[in-house]
């Protein structure tokens, strides 16, 4: 179906110009900067992923066009500064993209995708020389705006790139334990400033060996958590349910009975009687 004559990408722009006006536009969209527009960045982006997860086509459409508008956004608010402009980051990306796949746009060829992978990480490494970056370490580029856990295994898998890593999951179930006998020694400790400083060190290594683990089962960590999350939600929300139905609340019932409900609805799940 071709494109409205007042669609597409123009016709985007054109309303965030309207909203960035400061003669008649939106005291809300006048009122943001870069700071302040990143969370909702961040957000968007996670409800892409959340459509995703759910198979929600029709939801993707209208979260991909907010995610969308957080990018005409950011550029809207640097053109007003005279640093780029939408087309500019269009031309930006178009060559990284065919710089960074010589195998399609070149004459280039890797094996499998895993030297392609390599390749796209000497590129990578290559481009930030050039633009003057003096950082030669393995783990250069790993953005601290990442979640921490998506941080984590890329910092991992850097390492990696260099041979410093475990062979399998075997040694890394053993380190998992070996992490979860150590919050064990602090949670026994008196409580302290100092002992709550060390709780904290040894619950973020235990975090950080968890993420390794599913790195190395070839587990999204991401993915594995939103599951998770979701079926805690939606079991709670069945406890809920089958509390309501008994004439009670969660807040009335002892431990003993949330966790029979929570047994009662696990079976349910699973098909059991």
């Amino acid at each position: 179906m071709p494109a409205s004559p007042d669609g597409g990408i123009a016709r985007l722009l054109a309303i965030m110009a309207r909203l960035r006006d400061p003669d008649g536009g939106c005291p809300w969209d006048l009122e943001q900067d870069f700071p302040t527009i990143a969370p909702y960045t961040i957000e968007e982006a996670y409800e892409v992923a959340d459509a995703i997860d759910r198979g929600d086509l029709p939801a993707l459409k209208d979260e991909l066009g907010d995610l969308l508008l957080q990018v005409v956004f950011h550029a809207r608010m640097a053109q007003e500064k005279g640093a780029f402009a939408f087309d500019d980051v269009v031309t930006a990306i178009c060559d990284k993209m065919v710089r960074r796949h010589p195998h399609v746009f070149g004459d280039a060829s890797f094996a499998d995708a895993e030297a392609q992978t390599v390749n796209w990480e000497a590129i990578k490494a290559a481009e930030r020389k050039a633009a003057g970056e003096e950082d030669t370490s393995a783990l250069a580029g790993v953005s601290r705006g990442l979640p921490e856990w998506q941080r984590a295994v890329k910092l991992q898998s850097r390492a990696a790139r260099v041979g410093f890593d475990w062979p399998g999951t075997a040694p890394v179930i053993d380190k998992l334990h070996e992490e979860i006998d150590e919050v064990r020694v602090e949670l026994a400790a008196a409580p302290s400033p100092e002992r709550d400083a060390r709780l904290e060190d040894e619950i973020g290594d235990l975090l950080f060996v968890a993420a390794n683990l599913a790195r190395h089962a070839k587990v999204d960590v991401g993915g594995a958590l939103r599951r998770a999350n979701l079926k805690f939600e939606r079991r709670f929300r069945a406890m809920e349910a089958l509390a309501a139905a008994e004439g009670t609340t969660m807040a009335a019932l002892s431990l003993e009975q949330q966790e029979a409900l929570w047994a009662r609805v696990k079976r349910e799940e699973r098909g059991g009687a």
